[in-house]
């Protein structure tokens, strides 16, 4: 999962640079679905039967997750560097860390909580480019902003995801909300993008557009987030997100020696820094 994720960050910048953000998100999706329904079909030899509260939950998860993360995702990577874009997801497990804590009664203590604490400061860091300051300020850009605005949607993804385990197996509830928020991304590329655009989006790629893509949709969708509400089940909302924080040393890497991007002292620092307090906060967990 970590290292399927850490490569999504420079293929969706060869993507978000390509296609528009809610078409190439909606064909990503739908390559994605028919995929995981084959493999529902396969893996358990009949549709899943549903009670009208877990279709209504999982109908959320695919509104916030895939719906909203996804278009706000690609938004995002249209204006910030993938390198510095894959070190700031690791505030995703601070808040998830904290909320499950809250509401799920998970396992919290002061350790856990300076770890926590060391990756915001690097995850800033990075953000601001040695300027964590800022984001106190709020003196961030649109690219930024819409980096922050990924990781309160997958927090809350998280977050529901814990709460659909009982009952839900983490295939049937990755299948779902790829279907219904796949249906809104759709919508939003009609509505926001237009019938032509949508439909040529796909149409005259170029073979690294095309590669990039077909990872996104298989690798970065179908597996890492089947494999995500698996850890979610066997580990806990805030532990399963915590292991996304490794994501930033494939993302830099990759994104470094695959799109020639800089490397420069503000994100070894602070990439450093938020390494080490997932280091320190997954250490406390014991």
């Amino acid at each position: 999962m970590v290292l399927l994720w850490g490569l999504s960050w420079p293929a969706a910048r060869v993507v978000a640079q390509a296609m528009p953000p809610f078409a190439a998100s909606a064909w990503r999706f739908s390559l994605a679905l028919v995929l995981l329904l084959g493999w529902l079909r396969w893996q358990q030899g009949r549709w899943p039967k549903l009670t009208r509260r877990q279709w209504l939950g999982l109908g959320i998860a695919g509104a916030v997750g895939v719906f909203a993360y996804s278009a706000l995702f690609m938004f995002a990577m249209q204006r910030v560097e993938a390198s510095r874009a894959a070190v700031v997801i690791t505030i995703n497990p601070v808040f998830t860390t904290l909320l499950a804590a809250w509401w799920f009664k998970e396992a919290f203590n002061w350790r856990v909580g300076a770890g926590l604490a060391l990756a915001v400061v690097g995850a800033a860091t990075v953000l601001t480019q040695g300027a964590p300051w800022k984001v106190l300020a709020g003196d961030l850009g649109t690219g930024e902003w819409l980096l922050l605005a990924c990781i309160a949607a997958w927090v809350a993804y998280s977050l529901i995801g814990k709460r659909l385990m009982a009952g839900v197996d983490s295939l049937t509830a990755t299948t779902v909300a790829a279907g219904t928020g796949g249906v809104l991304l759709w919508g939003a590329a009609f509505a926001f993008e237009g019938g032509p655009t949508v439909m040529s989006a796909v149409r005259d790629q170029s073979s690294t557009v095309w590669l990039s893509f077909i990872f996104m949709a298989v690798g970065a969708t179908v597996l890492a987030y089947a494999w995500f509400y698996r850890g979610i089940e066997l580990l806990g909302a805030g532990v399963a997100s915590s292991y996304i924080s490794l994501v930033p040393v494939v993302g830099v890497a990759s994104s470094v020696l695959l799109l020639g991007e800089p490397l420069d002292a503000s994100l070894l620092l602070g990439g450093a820094l938020a390494l080490a307090g997932v280091v320190v906060a997954n250490r406390a967990r014991g």
